[in-house]
């Protein structure tokens, strides 16, 4: 899937595609194992092949917030901690049975010191990331959880349902009440879309 995922960018020829993947490792992970954890260093970046995941942080209270939900086709990994080389002050956890191909940083380094091309694909893999984080700003700020729930629904409902309530209610910053009552309005329109 990563192989496939790097042909379609249309940025490296199929040798620096084949030198990639043979730096690559594949990794099963249970459901709620974690990819990293607060405190540790991230020193790879994980491609999705299959599974849910979620990023969070702890508030000193101890109550967990998940900022982030990702789906196959997707990398992942404590971005702060992977380029400055500190600890990290997230987790991201499996919230499904998940297989992931990760690449190290090392190798990241020695494929782009070697290429221009990958120096491009990586440079827009991170414009990539800057927006997808500034979507998720305007998100929260412009948009109700209602509207926030509709998006996933429209973009991911073949996971929607195997996220667990409390980590989805964290997502979309509302209780799990409220959730329910979205969940319940979003089947009563469905249903009634059905019907007319």
């Amino acid at each position: 899937m990563l192989k496939a995922y790097l042909e379609s960018s249309g940025m490296l020829t199929q040798q620096e595609i084949n030198a990639c993947m043979e730096g690559i490792k594949s990794k099963t992970l249970n459901r709620l194992d974690f990819f990293v954890k607060e405190g540790d260093p991230c020193r790879e970046v994980a491609f999705i092949t299959s599974g849910v995941f979620r990023s969070y942080y702890r508030k000193a209270d101890g109550e967990e917030v998940t900022y982030c939900i990702l789906f196959p086709g997707q990398f992942i990994a404590s971005y702060a901690s992977f380029i400055t080389g500190n600890l990290s002050r997230e987790y991201i956890q499996a919230i499904t049975p998940a297989q992931i191909q990760t690449i190290s940083g090392d190798r990241i380094k020695q494929l782009s010191e070697n290429s221009l091309n990958w120096m491009r694909f990586l440079k827009n893999m991170a414009e990539q990331q800057y927006l997808e984080l500034e979507s998720r700003i305007f998100q929260f700020q412009r948009e109700s959880a209602a509207q926030r729930y509709a998006h996933l629904v429209n973009h991911q409902p073949e996971y929607l349902r195997q996220i667990p309530l409390q980590f989805l209610s964290s997502y979309l910053g509302i209780t799990q009440r409220h959730l329910s009552r979205l969940r319940k309005g979003v089947v009563h329109a469905g249903t009634m879309q059905t019907r007319g």
